[in-house]
């Protein structure tokens, strides 16, 4: 299939998109769930061997969600392809028996987009993790889906290169995922997120279709397809190899950690850096409670004191390095920081990172759950929403830690909470619903770079009109007209969102009905 003309055209409308969508997680019994699990089993055994088959509950247990523990699934059949054609073949037979497929990488993703379907394939790819190709002329590489973000850096830095998006699971999370939901990380203020640096994708439509996206060529022509898949969350198409952009490795790196005892001042001192011309190649934000967790767990060095603490890292020649440091220095001491530590060396460069970089497993050692939301703001109003949160913990009785991509507004705020309590998971539910509103409010979006998943379809109503995601429901139904490619996900269904609008128009608030409990 071309580039420039997707697969199928719109026969039923987004009506049809929707009701099928409104029906994705409804529960079967249990002589349906058996009687549909022999037939696909069946069905799959004459494309992949035995051993690429698992269907005993505990199996499939291990694949019941993703990073988002909270909400948990066993899926009907977890199907272990091995080749392209494994793939392609298994899709086939998926859509010819409808069976809803959900695609899934390393499991790593933090908004339930990996949840399974109760009637459902989970197509896991994770054995398609060979690096098929480095080209240094072109300062490309080609993998496979199930590579790991950080292997591509590994494989490039022979040739002096490496890939520049970098998620803290980069160590676990594969391309695909990336590709999935356009993932950044603490340095994709200057370099960009995933969408910046694929430049093409190849998979099959949910009928087994080839289908490739982009080109290495510099432009391509006919509608941007690749900016549509990457971000669409496993929707539209199954990924299985993707060309990424490599970027010399840079000659120097340095890191600025810089202390304020108000949160305030150092959300100012954001916007300040920025606003003075300098694009720094990391600027992350932590408050008080995560810099806490994070001291305790890795010993990063951080001020305990401060109210909030500035990752301002600089990165290029020695000369341009010397300079950006001088000039963020000067920018943070006059918005009120209380002290600054230059990393002296490589090690302590590393250091100071490593605290950001475990923030969520620090977390989790003092939390039983978190669950992580990912809003973007303004970056002016990044005090204003932490002050809000402050007042949100109040409001719900649970803490959150928080951790900010601040150079784009990007929002980490860590809910901390007990999955086993179901009132404290319904009070977690509430306090992200609020956090998102709120963000909306502000000026800003629901998600920046984990994606909607299940967790946020009923803020995407706030966000969204019904004609946005009617339009929405159109595009999805272009690719995938029986909507079986991770059904139920991302957008939100027309009557979800007419329920959400009526019960907030009553002043109360619905905690995700439809989503499974388990």
């Amino acid at each position: 299939m071309s580039n420039a003309s997707p697969p199928a055209s719109l026969t039923n409308g987004p009506e049809a998109a929707s009701a099928a969508a409104d029906a994705a997680h409804r529960q079967p019994t249990a002589s349906e769930r058996a009687r549909r699990q022999a037939e696909v089993v069946a069905a799959l055994s004459a494309h992949v061997p035995a051993h690429a088959l698992l269907w005993h509950a505990e199996d499939t247990t291990p694949y019941e969600c993703d990073g988002l523990t909270a909400y948990r699934q066993r899926p009907l059949v977890v199907c272990l392809p091995e080749t392209e054609a494994q793939v392609q073949a298994v899709l086939r037979a998926c859509h010819a028996l409808q069976v809803p497929v959900i695609a899934r990488g390393a499991g790593t993703g933090l908004s339930g987009g990996a949840l399974p379907h109760p009637m459902g394939v989970t197509l896991s790819l994770a054995k398609f993790n060979r690096i098929l190709r480095v080209d240094a002329a072109s300062r490309t590489a080609v993998v496979q889906c199930g590579v790991r973000n950080l292997a591509i850096s590994e494989a490039a830095a022979p040739h002096g290169l490496y890939y520049a998006p970098d998620p803290s699971s980069q160590i676990a999370c594969t391309i695909g995922g990336n590709v999935a939901e356009n993932s950044g990380g603490v340095h994709c203020l200057k370099y960009g997120l995933t969408v910046h640096n694929v430049l093409k994708v190849r998979g099959f439509t949910v009928e087994g279709e080839p289908v490739e996206f982009g080109t290495a060529a510099l432009d391509t022509p006919g509608f941007d397809l690749l900016a549509i898949l990457v971000g669409s969350e496993g929707m539209l198409a199954v990924t299985t190899e993707v060309t990424v952009r490599l970027i010399p490795r840079p000659q120097l790196a340095r890191c600025i950690m810089a202390s304020f005892d108000d949160v305030r001042k150092a959300g100012d001192a954001v916007a300040a850096v920025i606003a003075a011309g300098i694009i720094p190649a990391g600027l992350e934000m932590m408050d008080k409670p995560m810099t806490a967790a994070v001291e305790d767990f890795v010993k990063a060095g951080y001020d305990l004191s401060a109210e909030a603490i500035l990752l301002c890292e600089s990165d290029g020649t020695p000369e341009e390095v010397e300079e950006e440091i001088a000039h963020m220095s000067e920018v943070l001491r006059a918005a009120g920081a209380t002290a600054i530590t230059v990393s002296g060396s490589e090690a302590e460069r590393l250091r100071f990172w490593s605290g950001r970089k475990n923030a969520f497993p620090a977390s989790g050692r003092i939390s039983p759950d978190y669950m992580c939301m990912d809003s973007t703001i303004p970056r002016k109003r990044l005090a204003d929403i932490l002050l809000a949160i402050q007042e949100m913990e109040k409001k719900y009785g649970l803490r959150c830690a928080n951790v900010f991509h601040a150079g784009d507004g990007n929002l980490h705020p860590l809910i901390l909470f007990d999955a086993n309590d179901a009132d404290e998971l319904h009070r977690c539910e509430l306090f992200g619903a609020d956090i998102l509103e709120t963000s909306v409010a502000m000026g800003g979006t629901v998600t920046g770079e984990h994606g909607v998943g299940v967790e946020k379809l009923n803020s995407m109503c706030t966000q969204f009109t019904t004609a946005e995601n009617a339009q929405m429901f159109a595009l999805k139904e272009a690719f995938d007209p029986l909507a079986l490619l991770n059904p139920g996900k991302v957008v939100p269904t027309l009557n979800r969102c007419a329920e959400y609008g009526r019960m907030l128009v009553r002043g109360g608030q619905i905690s995700h009905p439809d989503l499974p409990r388990f």
